[in-house]
């Protein structure tokens, strides 16, 4: 089976560089672990969701009104705007959630089964919002930096839970608090399983994250999950077209979630930086019994 390797990152250079050694073949390095630049730089088979100069292949959900943007750089303010994100409109490869930091949720026009998905991204101080598998399930992006509570299944690098009669259900606590300080990029590296049916369409497995990486460090392994989002329809490729009980036509794919609707005070995610990386993932077996 082809499964593809999908990355949100085309990575800032410093002003010194470090001698590079080229080599003729670039070794197979997916063992979970950190490996100096991001893997769609020194692996082969990624290809980006970005094309490093606007918003094609992407997509407001639902067909809302999207203030999505690309951006040639961005500006924290650490006294004066802790809470916002500016960026320098341009054609580039950061994506901008808009200048209020609330836009419509950002969805990939491709669809996906299993993936291994890189992306890079940037908070500003209390954050919370998350990356969707599927546009179901969900990975939690939020300001943990600097907690000393024990990690929950809302902290940065958590499978989010769901709500069942206004409770949180399931769901996975990240395995540390891997968070940086708001105002500096982070990345998951996320192998991610879809759902198995049978012929008749039974569910036989739940969909599962593999193995993430939340700044190189891992957070979660092997951890099944249902879907975070009860109004979709779960599917071995995400994305195929379902209606829930209203009628409406959900469609999933690799989704960047910014603000869930069910929660008023969730806090703008910030920037996407380019290249939502993806490729196939050649080791998939051995990832998940490793």
């Amino acid at each position: 089976m082809s499964i593809p390797k999908i990355f949100l990152a085309l990575s800032l250079v410093a002003a010194t560089q470090g001698i590079v050694v080229s080599q003729t073949v670039v070794p197979e390095l997916n063992d979970g672990e950190a490996h100096g630049d991001a893997p769609y730089l020194i692996e082969d088979g990624w290809r980006s969701l970005q094309n490093g100069r606007d918003l094609a292949g992407w997509q407001p959900q639902d067909g809302k009104p999207s203030d999505w943007l690309t951006v040639r750089g961005v500006v924290w303010e650490r006294l004066l705007g802790p809470t916002c994100l500016r960026g320098i409109p341009a054609p580039a490869g950061t994506m901008l959630n808009g200048p209020t930091g609330r836009p419509a949720n950002f969805v990939t026009t491709e669809k996906f089964g299993d993936t291994e998905l890189y992306v890079e991204f940037m908070i500003p101080k209390g954050s919370n919002s998350g990356v969707y598998l599927h546009g179901l399930y969900e990975l939690q992006v939020f300001d943990s930096y600097g907690s000393s509570e024990p990690m929950k299944t809302s902290d940065c690098g958590g499978v989010y839970h769901r709500w069942i009669d206004n409770k949180g259900v399931g769901g996975s606590a990240p395995s540390r608090n891997a968070s940086r300080r708001a105002g500096e990029w982070q990345s998951f590296h996320i192998w991610f399983r879809a759902p198995r049916f049978d012929a008749p369409g039974k569910k036989t497995e739940n969909a599962r994250f593999v193995r993430v990486l939340h700044n190189g460090l891992s957070v979660q392994k092997g951890r099944g999950t249902r879907r975070a989002d009860a109004r979709a329809h779960e599917s071995a490729r995400g994305g195929d077209e379902s209606a829930d009980a209203a009628g409406r036509s959900w469609s999933g794919s690799v989704s960047q979630h910014v603000l869930a609707s069910a929660a008023a005070d969730r806090q703008p995610v910030g920037l996407w930086r380019v290249g939502d990386h993806t490729r196939s993932m050649r080791n998939l077996a051995k990832a998940m019994v490793s």
